[in-house]
């Protein structure tokens, strides 16, 4: 455990890094490092240009597999979540984006939780920017009353033939 001391010294230091950054940014530096390093350019008469290039490149992509918690014989494919983390919402938005005729729905212990402290938003309120029809607890009755949803069964049956 810390002495007050050093808990002291710490905050101060943390103090100092934040105004540093601070002093940097306003001079259009991103961190209180790249000012430096300026200054030591600058200091040395070395000739520099600061972000002026953009460079493009590629993020590899990356092959995935994606295991629905509950398919149901009409075609709903349920996905239930406790907590509904970064990952697992980028996953959910990707399988949505990539397969638009699956009948995909979430089931939330509380749908009204916030996706971080201090958030606004919701995972009700993602389920509905994506179109996701969602409930809290339990499968609502009318979903499992449902006619078979042709569209998402063809895409079900061809994932299980090993098709795309």
């Amino acid at each position: 455990m810390q002495s007050l001391k050093q808990q002291t010294q710490g905050n101060i230091g943390t103090l100092i890094k934040h105004r540093l950054r601070q002093t940097a940014i306003l001079k259009g530096y991103r961190s209180g490092l790249e000012e430096d390093i300026s200054k030591q350019l600058r200091k040395l008469k070395i000739k520099f240009e600061y972000e002026s290039t953009k460079l493009p490149y590629l993020v590899p992509s990356i092959s995935r597999i994606y295991t629905p918690d509950f398919i149901l014989a009409n075609g709903i494919v349920l996905e239930t979540k406790g907590r509904w983390l970064l990952e697992d919402r980028k996953k959910i938005e990707l399988i949505k984006e990539q397969y638009p005729l699956l009948d995909l729905r979430m089931i939330f212990n509380y749908s009204r939780s916030k996706i971080r402290k201090g958030s606004k938003t919701t995972y009700s309120k993602i389920c509905e920017k994506l179109g996701i029809p969602f409930a809290d607890k339990e499968i609502p009755i009318q979903w499992l009353k449902e006619k078979p949803n042709k569209r998402s069964m063809k895409i079900i049956e061809k994932l299980k033939r090993g098709t795309k």
